[in-house]
């Protein structure tokens, strides 16, 4: 009876400490798995096609910059994506600057203007729809918003005839506000702060702040406008852009050269090399390359320093809170 009273418990003893043991090494081998990191997979086709999208966005940036560098003699003598023996970057910005006058600089700050003038107008438009669409319940507003998005597959160049048939009537034809005025209107930047705004700006915030006091205007600018700022930053970006880039409507609105932004200059420029018209230089077609180099940097420059900014702002619109 000793010896058996004496080993029965040794003998429960050994089950349990064994399931113990178990159950503890099944803890210990599940911790390590969950603080793995992710194991990057690499994929050869995939890093193929981005090299390829990469080489596609930056060999024109990069051949705009190495032909910057050249005289109009070496554009046609040398390797295109190299640069030539005798580099001229400084001489070339030197003569884009001082041509004529000093007309690009008056281009570029026409550019400037109606860009950053368009911009930050049709953001504001943009910003303050998007959020009425968002956060306001009325009749007609899925009709109206359905509109705004049809109005996004129409392109600019189909309303270019009308809009100037239009500013004719009203005088508006060769003065800036004939770039100004049809840029504010952004149906891509409704579209983008309408489905920003739904999830930025909490219903709760709105609905504490009517029982404060506020009204439906403070409340808009000292609390929406805030929460709404990546996106509005993301709206700023696109329309500046597009309304840098636009050739098309500067060109039938504008008779004035001092009006030109850049992109109708450069094209006038352009056609007085091909064409050896009057005032046409020897080395006109290395300015055009180097003022189109000059026109690049302000757009680089902006995206550099908002980019924080615009990112997590399509980031934030396209995630549910």
């Amino acid at each position: 009876m000793t010896v058996a009273s004496q080993s029965a418990p040794r003998s429960a003893a050994g089950p349990a400490t064994a399931a113990s043991g178990t159950t503890a090494s099944r803890r210990a081998a599940k911790v390590p798995r969950g603080r793995r990191s992710p194991v990057r997979r690499r994929s050869t086709p995939l890093t193929i096609v981005m090299l390829a999208v990469l080489a596609y966005f930056l060999l024109p940036l990069f051949w705009l910059a190495v032909a910057s560098t050249k005289s109009t003699q070496d554009l046609f003598n040398s390797f295109g994506l190299w640069f030539s023996h005798s580099p001229r970057l400084a001489a070339n910005i030197r003569q884009t600057l001082t041509y004529d006058d000093g007309v690009f600089l008056h281009w570029l700050l026409n550019t400037v203007l109606y860009s950053v003038g368009s911009a930050l107008g049709a953001a504001l438009l943009a910003t303050a729809a998007g959020y009425g669409f968002a956060k306001y319940r009325f009749r007609g507003n899925s009709t109206a918003f359905n509109l705004v998005l049809g109005a996004i597959m129409i392109p600019s160049t189909a309303l270019a005839i009308p809009t100037y048939l239009l500013f004719a009537k009203v005088g508006l034809v060769n003065t800036p506000w004939a770039i100004v005025l049809p840029s504010l209107v952004s149906p891509f930047g409704l579209y983008l702060m309408r489905v920003y705004a739904a999830d930025a700006v909490p219903d709760s915030l709105l609905e504490a702040a009517r029982i404060d006091g506020a009204g439906e205007l403070r409340i808009f600018v000292r609390i929406a406008l805030r929460l709404l700022a990546p996106g509005l930053v993301t709206v700023v970006l696109f329309t500046l852009v597009a309304t840098w880039n636009n050739y098309f409507l500067p060109l039938i609105m504008l008779n004035d050269p001092k009006l030109y932004p850049v992109t109708v200059g450069l094209s006038s420029w352009a056609a007085q090399a091909q064409n050896g018209g009057a005032g046409a230089s020897s080395d006109m077609l290395a300015l055009v390359v180097t003022g189109s180099l000059i026109s690049v940097i302000p757009l680089v420059a902006a995206f550099l320093m908002l980019q924080r900014y615009w990112q997590s702002g399509l980031a934030a619109g396209g995630v549910k809170q």
